[in-house]
């Protein structure tokens, strides 16, 4: 059997494989399928999983797909290794699958992309360029209507490609330039079968080519996909994991200050209070007035007991910005920490009226009124947060309200609802 046709029977027996892992339907597969069966997709095959940019070639979207590829594998593949022989066939054929693949993940990294159309456009590519610029026994008119053939298949596929959206013809494209220049070249100086060493040289050549655009793709886009990965795991909360993510973005691009800041915020969530402060601090040197970054200091100063340093932030960015409802939250987080209650039930006075809906502002300014005995304020404060968001630990404050307040029934029954929310 010949590679091109145990290259087909490959493909097929991968598809039938996944239609069994599917469930056994034909219909079309989800992107999120074909990303796990190893589709070529950016911020996986960028953050190190290069293996994509082959393995992607032997994945189909759906049963059309692999037909129409399947179709020219057959016929093109017979004919590109009839004319070079099964060493040079397979070199370009998995070349130009790398180059389809690189091109597609360069300039489209969000978009999974499966199949072997860049690998056949790569053979196209390559019988062009032979029927071209190389020298056949084969009579003129014979290799002209081949060449107009595998043009016209070029140009139609392409076209059709533009008009279609989900048809990625940046691995086309890519695929395509490879096969060119593998087949001038060896028509210009390997066309012979027993020029091994020649066509070798060629095809390395190709490969170093690929592999640098590849290295400068990984450090140009890299960084990027690493922080966009960072911030999906940044929201689900896996902060370890985005801590790894975002530490290669830092060491790819040490000034890239989103990344940064980022870091930050997880090591804060980590209660890494050191690590966050040199991320935040470094922030500062770069950018002396980011708000964002004195913002989320402030509050590592103040988990950390320094109320002063945390005080004095949030009072300047206060002055500086007086409808910063953050910057009065955490100045009365600041006062209340020094015991300085009354100021600091003003200051979250002022936060609720600046926004009302600031997560927890009226169970801290309830807090602050029960520290100080006022406890009808305090009950009206913990009701305002219950409304917006009942909790455990607001329940239990308002428990503690009403039995101070000598509303002992009161004070049982929100100590109920608040056993409920704990799950008790």
């Amino acid at each position: 059997m010949s590679l091109s046709h145990a290259l087909v029977g490959i493909n097929v027996l991968i598809y039938v494989a996944m239609v069994v892992v599917g469930g056994g339907s034909f219909s079309d597969f989800s992107p999120q399928q074909l990303v796990r069966s190893g589709a070529n997709y950016g911020p996986l095959t960028f953050g190190g999983e290069w293996w994509r940019l082959l393995s992607y070639c032997f994945l189909h979207g759906g049963f059309l797909h692999i037909a129409f590829n399947m179709w020219c594998l057959w016929d093109l593949g017979a004919l590109c290794e009839s004319l070079y022989g099964t060493p040079t066939f397979g070199a370009i054929y998995f070349v130009s699958a790398f180059a389809g693949g690189l091109a597609s993940a360069g300039v489209h990294p969000h978009q999974p992309s499966v199949g072997a159309s860049g690998a056949i456009f790569g053979l196209a590519g390559a019988l062009i360029g032979s029927f071209y610029l190389g020298e056949f026994s084969l009579p003129r008119p014979v290799i002209q209507a081949q060449l107009r053939s595998l043009i016209l298949f070029v140009g139609y596929n392409i076209v059709i490609g533009a008009l279609s959206g989900p048809t990625d013809n940046m691995c086309h494209l890519g695929g395509l330039l490879a096969g060119l220049f593998c087949g001038a070249m060896i028509a210009l100086f390997a066309p012979s079968e027993n020029s091994a060493l020649g066509r070798s040289a060629i095809i390395g050549f190709l490969v170093l080519v690929l592999s640098g655009i590849a290295y400068g793709l990984e450090r140009s886009r890299g960084y990027v996909i690493h922080a966009q990965n960072a911030n999906e795991l940044l929201r689900e909360r896996k902060y370890d994991e985005a801590i790894s993510e975002l530490e290669t973005v830092v060491k790819m691009k040490p000034n890239y200050l989103p990344a940064r800041f980022n870091l930050a915020q997880a090591y804060f969530n980590k209660q890494q209070y050191a690590q966050s402060e040199a991320e935040l601090k470094h922030i500062l040197q770069l950018d002396p007035g980011s708000d964002d970054a004195s913002y989320l200091l402030a509050f590592n100063y103040l988990a950390e007991k320094r109320v002063p340093e945390a005080k004095q932030i949030f009072s300047e960015i206060a002055d500086k910005h007086p409808n910063h409802a953050g910057a009065h939250y955490g100045l009365g987080m600041a006062l209340a920490a020094e015991g300085n209650l009354r100021d600091a039930i003003e200051q979250f006075k002022t936060t609720a009226q600046l926004r009302p809906d600031f997560a927890g502002i009226y169970f801290e300014l309830g807090k602050a009124q029960a520290a100080l005995g006022l406890y009808d304020d305090a009950i009206k404060s913990f009701q305002t947060e219950i409304a917006n968001s009942d909790d455990y630990n607001t329940e239990l404050a308002l428990a503690n309200a009403y039995e101070r307040k000598g509303m002992h029934d009161k004070a049982v029954e929100a100590l109920e609802r608040a056993k409920k929310l704990k799950g008790e």
